[in-house]
């Protein structure tokens, strides 16, 4: 009751210890409080500290960098920003209401598409994530059925390519991953062995011109080129941890190359596992790895999802946005 009383920003200051769900609770109980609670500099200060902290980000709740990369100016930001409302649309709390509070289609329509047919959607898996960890993520995918059933090795080939692994999600829909490498076995151990780069032999390079400068593109050789042609959905398993060094602008013209609309339907999703190999290792927020990958520049959808190949933990969040991407993508 006395904090009326206070100076602003003594008032500001208190409210800072507050937990963004506990300001929005004393909004409600004034009009006094409903307007100071909304103060951009208080919710400029949450964003800047949870950001960093948020397990997920996505094509629809990304701030733009601007918003944590420039001083505060209350002249130009306020009228510039919502800070309260960047929070609550960027937040995976605020996201994850919004999707509980849409109507719940996906159990009926899931249903109806299996009368249809019984193609299991197909996901493309890469990234360097799959081959610099020290724990793999695709043998621990294999081998803990109680978060992830292997459903069966279909016999099918692409291109000379193998069928990938069939899984089952959540005891009920299977889907398809086709794991690509970027070269052998031998060569990915012969690198790590002596801290050397394999050479990608998925990709080759071409030379193009933005500008005035040189930029880096890249094409797939043709036996992934007739992956990407057939599958529903992309993930892109990225090396999160921070005391390594990464070429991010590399790893994106090769995202580029896989996911280009010359290949397939532009709307086919992207999740990026943005991995660690194991609890305790300092991660790169995924808020950062989607600014690095310049995702905001895509045209399709996609999300970015912290992951520890060790434990799994965050896969089956990835899983569960790539196969609603992908079963809304076929709805259409």
């Amino acid at each position: 009751a006395a904090l009326p009383g206070f100076q602003i920003d003594v008032q500001l200051n208190i409210m800072s210890f507050l937990s963004p769900q506990d300001l929005c609770h004393l909004g409600s109980t004034s009009s006094y409080w409903r307007a100071a609670v909304r103060d951009p500099l208080l919710w400029r200060y949450f964003l800047l500290r949870d950001l960093p902290l948020w397990t997920s980000v996505d094509w629809k709740s990304l701030p733009e960098v601007e918003v944590f990369n420039k001083a505060f100016s209350e002249a130009s930001d306020e009228a510039l920003y919502d800070y309260m409302a960047v929070y609550k649309k960027s937040c995976p709390q605020g996201r994850r209401s919004l999707r509980s509070s849409r109507p719940r289609y996906g159990a009926v329509t899931s249903f109806l598409q299996s009368l249809v047919t019984q193609a299991e959607p197909r996901f493309a898996m890469f990234g360097p994530g799959l081959e610099e960890l020290d724990d793999s993520l695709v043998q621990k995918m294999m081998t803990c059925p109680e978060i992830l059933l292997v459903a069966g090795l279909p016999h099918r080939q692409i291109h000379g390519i193998g069928s990938g692994v069939s899984f089952q999600f959540n005891n009920s829909q299977k889907f398809n991953i086709l794991t690509l490498y970027s070269t052998t076995s031998v060569e990915r151990r012969r690198a790590r062995t002596e801290q050397a780069v394999a050479v990608n032999k998925m990709f080759y390079q071409e030379n193009s011109t933005e500008g005035n400068q040189q930029a880096v593109h890249y094409s797939v050789i043709d036996q992934v080129k007739k992956v990407c042609e057939v599958v529903d959905g992309f993930i892109y398993v990225a090396n999160a941890e921070a005391h390594k060094k990464h070429d991010r602008q590399e790893e994106r013209a090769r995202i580029l190359a896989m996911i280009d609309p010359a290949l397939g339907p532009l709307n086919r999703p992207l999740l990026v596992l943005s991995c660690v190999s194991h609890i305790g290792v300092e991660r790169i927020p995924c808020v950062y790895m989607a600014h690095q990958l310049q995702l905001n520049l895509l045209r399709q959808p996609w999300m970015v999802q912290d992951a520890v190949a060790a434990t799994l933990d965050g896969l089956l969040n990835g899983i569960e946005w790539l196969l609603e991407e992908a079963n809304h993508k076929n709805a259409q």
